[in-house]
């Protein structure tokens, strides 16, 4: 338990003093900006904000003077304090990953209540001074002691992974890729923006004049983008399995149409594109607070997959995972409860997985199941179930025990928890990009990205990095 105690004026004494040590962040600085409104883009990540080619994440000067206000607040005087005047003058920047020491001292005391504090931020790598001033504050008349007061918690819905993952597949060579029937604005929007990342080259098929309408309502710009002429979806869909087969594409994205009829061209029997196991969605899914992509399986395609399907499940989901840069994929297969139930066919299924991984029926990862959600994500869930294995709160793949679970479980984690979500099929020559008509142009272009990382993997050009990095 916390106990946050105050210091009465009587209590004081010119001299004492107080400090705290905090290490600045980048989330610390979007919260500033998103409780001040100042966008300004030096205090930014990842943000260019002068122009001048490289990015800054500079510490809002006024993020840091309120590092004062905690220690007046929490230490001395403490709870019940209220500022009067505070100068600043700001020395040095600092900048996100700085540990600043935060110090206030008192040199003066005005009857009845008055205190005056000489304040001071300072750089702990090299003692730089970044601020100093002095601030007047009215401290508390009565003794106050707080136990454990509750701050609610904040999560900054930044997406840190798939902008990583961005960057990795930006300096690689588009990929090309069959964009079938991108005929009204986001399709083709998302298309686009791949192509503007330099991550895909798209080859547009379907209605010349819808495509060209959807370019206009978005204000795009179709010049030098092939388009071929396909009226009807389902031709769309097999002249696209062709220009992979032919070896013109190395990637199918789907635009605006059916997603079964995309999936029965590419899984035709003569120069299709079947690879010798199940055709399974993955979604990668960036979860704002997670420290790793969470991928989610299989929450589009098989509906009530049985063993084998789950293995090819498994293992589908787990090379897209290396691919992303996850070197060796920590696998939770998902039921209702964490111990193995006759009674519950999910719980069995998932045994059966892990013992098949232990056994190398499945490579590349560590499968653990059964495990519920609580005990797949959390450790301390998994700590008080009394679970012990590398996987158990540590999961970064989720193998759901059918299609509804899959797909209740991402959009919860899209619309609740606030993630994005990047959906890829796998188990096919090449990969092939779902996304969801509601998907918008980051889950979009993460989908193209995590294509071109998963295409650059199998052909040997890139080395798998991880992605939280």
């Amino acid at each position: 338990m916390k106990i946050t105690e105050n210091r009465t004026y009587d209590e004081i004494s010119v001299g004492d003093s107080a400090e705290i040590v905090r290490i600045s962040t980048e989330d610390d600085f979007y919260v500033f900006a998103s409780a001040s409104g100042n966008y300004n883009p030096m205090h930014l990540g990842r943000v260019d904000g002068d122009g001048d080619g490289a990015t800054e994440a500079v510490a809002p000067a006024m993020w840091e003077a309120s590092l004062i206000s905690a220690v007046l607040g929490n230490l001395l005087p403490g709870p019940g304090t209220l500022y009067q005047s505070q100068s600043l003058i700001f020395h040095e920047r600092a900048h996100a990953g700085d540990e600043l020491l935060t110090r206030v001292r008192v040199v003066e005391k005005r009857p009845p209540n008055r205190i005056v504090l000489e304040t001071r931020v300072e750089r702990c790598s090299d003692g730089a001074l970044v601020l100093d001033g002095e601030a007047e504050v009215k401290a508390p008349p009565k003794k106050l002691v707080f136990n454990d007061l509750e701050i609610p918690g904040l999560v900054i819905e930044r997406h840190r992974h798939f902008d990583a993952l961005i960057a990795q597949a930006e300096p690689l060579a588009p990929l090309p890729t069959a964009v079938v029937c991108p005929e009204e604005a986001r399709s083709l929007g998302g298309a686009l923006l791949g192509a503007r990342h330099t991550i895909i080259a798209p080859i547009l098929i379907g209605d010349p004049a819808k495509i060209t309408a959807a370019a206009a309502e978005i204000g795009a710009s179709l010049a030098g983008i092939e388009i071929v002429e396909a009226t009807d979806h389902e031709r769309a869909a097999h002249l696209a399995v062709d220009l992979v087969a032919g070896g013109r594409a190395a990637a199918l994205m789907k635009g605006h149409l059916h997603t079964d009829v995309l999936l029965k061209a590419a899984l035709r029997k003569e120069n299709g594109l079947r690879a010798g196991r199940r055709f399974t969605h993955v979604f990668v899914m960036d979860v704002p607070g997670v420290p790793h992509p969470l991928l989610v399986t299989d929450a589009a395609i098989n509906i009530a997959p049985d063993l084998r399907t789950k293995v090819d499940i498994v293992q589908n989901a787990i090379d897209l995972a290396i691919s992303i840069g996850i070197e060796v994929p920590k696998v939770g297969v998902l039921s209702a409860v964490e111990t193995v139930n006759p009674d519950i066919p999910s719980s069995l299924d998932a045994a059966l997985l892990s013992k098949m991984a232990e056994r190398g029926q499945i490579r590349g990862g560590m499968v653990d199941g059964p495990l519920a959600m609580d005990n797949a994500v959390d450790l301390t869930a998994a700590r008080t179930k009394g679970i012990t294995s590398q996987v158990a709160g540590r999961a970064e793949v989720l193998v759901v025990p059918n299609l509804d679970a899959g797909n209740m479980l991402a959009k919860q984690l899209a619309y609740i928890s606030h993630a994005e979500g990047a959906g890829v099929v796998m188990g096919a020559t090449v990969p092939i990009i779902l996304n969801s008509r509601s998907d918008d142009d980051k889950a979009r272009l993460a989908s193209c990205a995590v294509a071109t990382l998963h295409n650059a993997r199998l052909h040997g050009l890139m080395p798998a990095r991880r992605a939280a990095e």
